[in-house]
């Protein structure tokens, strides 16, 4: 059994202090006006003076989680620390006013779920347990519920192991709900922040000729100054100087330096007219070139519905989403893979069709979605949770496509089909 798995060790799991403080602070003065109310308005007895004790320390608790602690997220281990402090808190409150027959046991499992939602599996598996003890302990030992002192009140067996089963029940069905839910989240936010690493990294070296033609630009002034000065101060050594052949050395590389920013300046203008104005079958031929090198299916694509030959800004989005697209077909196809460009005076398709088992009938409807897994037994070897997709989904859909997935595909096989509307995406519009 690997532990690190289990508690998530390598992970760096925080709870922050204000939230914690916050909850703590509503659970104490929730306790405080439950308790007073009970006692001085209802006019019902239970120990009062000692379940205002236990309330005190859980104040002071507080006060010290507040100001006494410099941090403002809280490791793992301190929350779990305080989340079972406010379990057995609770329970000893509960003791004395009824156990598992007060209303308000069904608090005792708040704790259990923070935990699940912002804190380690293993943290969440103590304090769901030691709960669960704690839920059986009070079932049997408790001093009886307020008011009834005077009455005879005997609740049936199966009574109370009904309350018992539906707490641990509730208990485990919260935690393990919060533990996929926060998992899921977590894994989704992480993707999609190194995505946008990706994006950024694309954008920053996709700029840099753009500053590289600015730099020749604004250094052209400076270096015909530095240029003009050399001649001078040359003229002025003369040909006998020990300063000769350094004024000249300045010189000549005065000029080289003043020749590689030329060159850079122009290579610029040739690149950014390439990326400004790029067709649609130009950029699929390009994705298509780099599978072609890498795969030997056979990878046709196809723009005799092409139309309306619309030019497009390569972007990062629009080429990372459909690599994800012609990846898949190309990964899940037996052999044959199709392209279609169709477009017409309003919208432009991308239709990507393979030969491959199609999309498994048990998710098709919900592909798009990450974390999901097929049962199908044609496609559980390749396979993934659905991320790649989920996340050339997300990139084509903030660049407006609207994308839907099909199994009547030409080649017997998946159909991808990528819709734009031509204003948003030709940049003559």
């Amino acid at each position: 059994m690997d532990f690190a798995t289990i508690f998530r060790l390598e992970e760096n799991l925080n709870l922050d202090k204000k939230t914690l403080v916050f909850l703590r602070w509503i659970a104490i003065f929730g306790q405080l006006f439950s308790v007073n109310l009970v006692y001085f308005l209802l006019d019902l007895s239970f120990p009062i003076l000692l379940c205002h004790v236990i309330i005190l320390i859980g104040l002071f608790t507080n006060i010290f989680l507040h100001f006494g602690l410099k941090a403002t997220l809280l490791k793992d281990l301190y929350s779990s620390s305080f989340l079972m402090y406010d379990i057995i808190q609770l329970s000893i409150l509960l003791f004395l006013t009824g156990g598992i027959f007060n209303p308000f046991a069904i608090l005792l499992i708040v704790p259990t779920i923070v935990s699940s939602n912002f804190l380690s599996v293993g943290s969440t598996i103590i304090l769901g347990s030691s709960t669960i003890v704690l839920l059986f302990v009070l079932t049997f030992f408790n001093m009886p519920l307020p008011g009834m002192e005077e009455y005879v009140l005997s609740f049936p067996n199966y009574y109370v192991t009904g309350i018992l089963i539906s707490l641990i029940i509730g208990l485990i069905f919260l935690s393990y709900f919060g533990v996929r839910f926060a998992g899921e989240t977590k894994k989704r936010s992480d993707a999609l922040n190194k995505l946008q690493q990706i994006l950024a990294k694309e954008y920053e070296l996709e700029s840099l000729g753009g500053q590289a033609a600015a730099a020749a630009h604004s250094l052209g002034t400076p270096l015909a100054t530095i240029t003009v000065v050399a001649k001078e101060m040359r003229k002025e050594v003369g040909d006998n100087s020990k300063f000769t052949k350094d004024v000249d050395l300045l010189i000549s590389q005065t000029k080289r330096c003043s020749e590689i920013l030329k060159k850079i300046s122009q290579k610029q203008i040739i690149k950014d007219e390439f990326l400004s104005a790029m067709s649609f079958e130009n950029l699929l031929e390009e994705i298509i070139k780099s599978f072609r090198e890498s795969s030997d299916k056979n990878i046709k694509l196809n723009i005799d519905k092409d139309i309306n030959k619309i030019d497009i800004k390569k972007n990062p989005e629009i080429v990372y989403g459909l690599r994800n697209f012609i990846g898949n077909a190309v990964k899940f196809s037996n052999q044959n893979i199709l392209i279609s460009i169709v477009s017409d005076n309003i919208n432009l398709f991308v239709i990507i069709e393979d030969d491959g088992p199609g999309f498994p009938e048990d998710i098709i409807k919900a592909i798009g979605e990450p974390y999901i897994k097929s049962r199908s037994k044609l496609s559980r070897d390749n396979a993934g949770l659905g991320l790649g997709t989920f996340l050339g989904k997300t990139l084509l859909e903030r660049q407006s496509a609207i994308i839907s997935f099909e199994n009547n595909s030409s080649l017997k096989g998946a159909k991808v089909k990528i819709k734009w509307r031509i204003n948003d995406l030709s940049i003559s519009t």
